[in-house]
């Protein structure tokens, strides 16, 4: 069924074109990774990843998202961080600022305006990094000497010209990524931005691969084991797309009504929660925050014990790591979920949830359905993002697959592939699931 479903996309000729649209633009800013910013040593810069992927931090984390982009100190170096970021802070203030909530109820132009803001944002953020940047590359080098074991410049002159060439570029490079993004959502398939972040990390699975096999061949790791550690990495998958579809549906129930002189009969439908209604933001604050004492341990020395508190005990910094994702879980959905909102639209549409009286008892009992499935879905993020540290500390291997770029990857495949499936579907072709229905769906437990 699938085979047929893939040669059905190739017959459609709107949809053939998108797909064909995307891979370019995704193919364009994979070039644009190998462009180098003015006034950088790339070797120099190599070197310095290098040292930095053994010892992680914040820069391996940004890298990661960059796409390698900042390894090799590309016009692409900030990524398309810059604007995620605007994003989520633009999310935070609309609960907090009374106008930006109701611009966000305006529909389609509120949500344009939004995104207008959210661009602006980006910009000022990619200057304010870029400044950042360019003061930390020329430091590399020079105030970073004898320390790490590294001591190569990375910027040979220094100079205001040098950081003003860095920013401009690596501005002008976030504000190309935000445009190619944009053409992908418009012109593509799928959400561009994610697809952009998902090219990045894809592109670093194939080195960590092969540095697996090449360990498997110099005997480090055995031939049992990697195909122990291949059964394993699959079943992960397995349950990652399994919790990422799974939501938990409370009924709710539509009293008759009239419409002019007709009288419509009552209607029962649901409300979908999602197990996992926070994404991957909470490993991505969590992850950034304690990468901080990692990355400035060297240059603030009060930060220097805890920074090696943390590195010389991986359980104590693998058990803060998860309490910080279940508190950031909780704190995020309380930020963008709100009980009352729910309960006052299900109100003012003429609903309720049998067995529970609308208005404030309706508010609370989806508060409490949110904090249970909240805590599950907390526990399933923090048990997926530190399978690469367990698994690192029992085979003494380094190991990258899972964590937050596992869940981004599975995350944009499922919605890449339910839009190339709706696509199909809407043309009377057989989607990848065959005459039965569609199979890219939640799954669902109904409140009794």
């Amino acid at each position: 069924m699938a085979l047929n479903a893939f040669a059905n996309i190739f017959r459609i000729a709107e949809l053939r074109n998108r797909l064909a649209y995307t891979l370019v633009l995704l193919a364009v800013y994979r070039l644009g990774i190998f462009i180098n910013t003015p006034g950088v040593d790339r070797a120099a810069m190599n070197a310095f990843m290098d040292a930095q992927k053994q010892s992680g931090g914040l820069v391996s984390l940004f890298n990661l998202f960059s796409g390698g982009a900042l390894e090799q100190m590309s016009i692409f170096g900030l990524g398309i961080m810059p604007y995620v970021s605007a994003s989520i802070i633009m999310q935070l203030l609309a609960v907090v600022i009374p106008s930006l909530e109701r611009l966000q109820k305006e529909g389609a132009a509120g949500r344009q305006k939004i995104n207008q803001y959210t661009r602006y944002g980006s910009i000022v953020l990619s200057v304010i990094q870029g400044i950042g940047i360019s003061r930390w590359l020329a430091s590399l080098g020079r105030s970073d000497a004898g320390q790490s074991g590294f001591n190569q410049i990375v910027v040979p002159d220094d100079s205001a010209w040098f950081t003003f060439m860095t920013v401009i570029s690596l501005t002008a490079g976030t504000a190309f990524i935000m445009w190619l993004g944009e053409r992908i959502t418009e012109r593509g398939i799928g959400n561009g931005i994610s697809l952009i972040i998902f090219a990045g990390i894809i592109s670093g699975l194939v080195p960590s691969a092969k540095q697996v096999f090449d360990l498997t061949a110099q005997g480090a790791l055995e031939s049992a084991a990697l195909v122990a550690l291949g059964v394993f990495m699959l079943l992960v998958v397995a349950v990652v797309v399994y919790v990422e579809r799974g939501m938990r549906r409370i009924p709710v129930q539509y009293a008759k009504r009239m419409a002019g002189r007709r009288m419509f009969a009552g209607q029962a439908t649901y409300f979908p929660m999602k197990v996992n209604s926070a994404g991957v933001i909470p490993p991505i604050f969590a992850g950034a925050l304690l990468s901080f004492p990692a990355t400035l341990g060297t240059w603030f020395p009060f930060l220097n014990t805890f920074r090696q508190g943390l590195e010389g005990n991986p359980w104590l910094y693998d058990g803060l790591f998860v309490l910080l994702i279940i508190f950031f879980a909780y704190f995020y959905t309380a930020l963008t979920f709100r009980p009352d909102d729910v309960a006052d639209n299900i109100k003012k549409q003429g609903g309720y949830i049998p067995g529970i009286r609308p208005g404030r008892q309706t508010a609370d009992f989806i508060e409490r359905v949110l904090n249970r499935i909240t805590f599950g879905g907390a526990v399933y993020l923090a048990l997926i993002c530190v399978i690469p540290s367990i698994i690192t500390n029992v085979l003494g291997v380094r190991f990258s697959f899972g964590g937050t770029a596992l869940l981004i990857v599975v995350g944009v495949a499922l919605d890449t592939v339910q839009q190339i499936e709706g696509h199909l579907i809407s043309r009377n072709y057989e989607g990848f699931a065959g005459p039965r229905g569609p199979r890219i769906r939640g799954r669902v437990r109904v409140a009794a």
